[in-house]
């Protein structure tokens, strides 16, 4: 098992979960898919005492042939863990994820520039495209709160195409929390609004910058707005007021990598 990290109380942060180091796939062909898939490194298969029908006998046996642990736990306490109860089906895989890690820890690295802050964004297709769209714009990290957000669960990793196992996703507590994290570190901030003073095209930021998405009703919500320091726009025409919030994200994303390139 891999083991997970996190800073402790002590020095004002919220401890880590070992979630932190996994996405759990929950449910039988999510996790027949994940065991039949040799790049993926799957840290346990975790089943429902006395669970049979269709499919487990296969999870057995794939779970067997690659050597991953099996464990029997009670169906209740495979509901609490798989954070499903009613789509489990009995069964759920931890599937190692190699550039997911806490906030707190990523906060060490000197390469850490370049982050989105998701706030409030519940759906879990946009989480899922924002992350296939990050990740394919190089962008150095993805704050998915544990709290507030979707949890990466089988609709994000179909959404994201796969990409959620391979993304660089940071784990914290609360988007608040984030906020203060990150702008204590140095980040500077920028929210998007309909109202922006400059448009992101136009805006200049420093070069550790982090952009925070809101989510799909409220927008950013007023604690991590508070630690915003500037609020940029994306130009709209045709009549369109606003873009999904997975859209903009595509739109910031790859606005980084120009001005990256140039």
């Amino acid at each position: 098992m891999v083991s997970p990290k996190w800073s402790h109380g002590d020095n004002g942060r919220s401890p880590g979960s070992p979630k932190d180091r996994f996405v759990t796939v929950y449910g039988r062909n999510p996790v027949i898919e994940v065991l039949d898939d040799l790049s993926l490194v799957v840290d346990k298969v975790v089943l429902a005492e006395g669970v049979k029908g269709h499919g487990i006998g296969e999870i057995i046996e794939l779970a067997r042939d690659r050597g991953v642990p099996l464990e029997r736990a009670s169906a209740d306490r495979v509901k609490k863990l798989a954070g499903n109860g009613r789509q489990d089906q009995g069964v759920f895989a931890d599937v190692v994820a190699p550039r997911m890690r806490p906030l707190v820890d990523a906060l060490d690295d000197v390469a850490l520039r370049r982050v989105l802050l998701l706030d409030g964004i519940t759906t879990p297709a946009n989480v899922g495209m924002i992350l296939r769209s990050a990740t394919a714009a190089g962008i150095d990290g993805v704050v998915v709160p544990r709290r507030g957000v979707a949890s990466i669960d089988p609709m994000v990793v179909k959404a994201s195409a796969g990409v959620a196992f391979r993304a660089p996703i940071l784990k914290v507590g609360t988007a608040g929390e984030a906020a203060d994290l990150l702008s204590a570190a140095g980040f500077h901030l920028v929210g998007l609004a309909a109202d922006g003073p400059s448009t992101l095209f136009e805006a200049e930021w420093p070069e550790n910058v982090c952009f925070v998405l809101g989510s799909e009703t409220a927008g950013v919500g007023a604690e991590v707005a508070e630690r915003v320091r500037s609020w940029v726009s994306i130009p709209m025409s045709g009549g369109v007021e606003s873009l999904n919030v997975s859209a903009a994200a595509a739109v910031v994303c790859f606005e980084l990598v120009r001005r990256a390139a140039g």
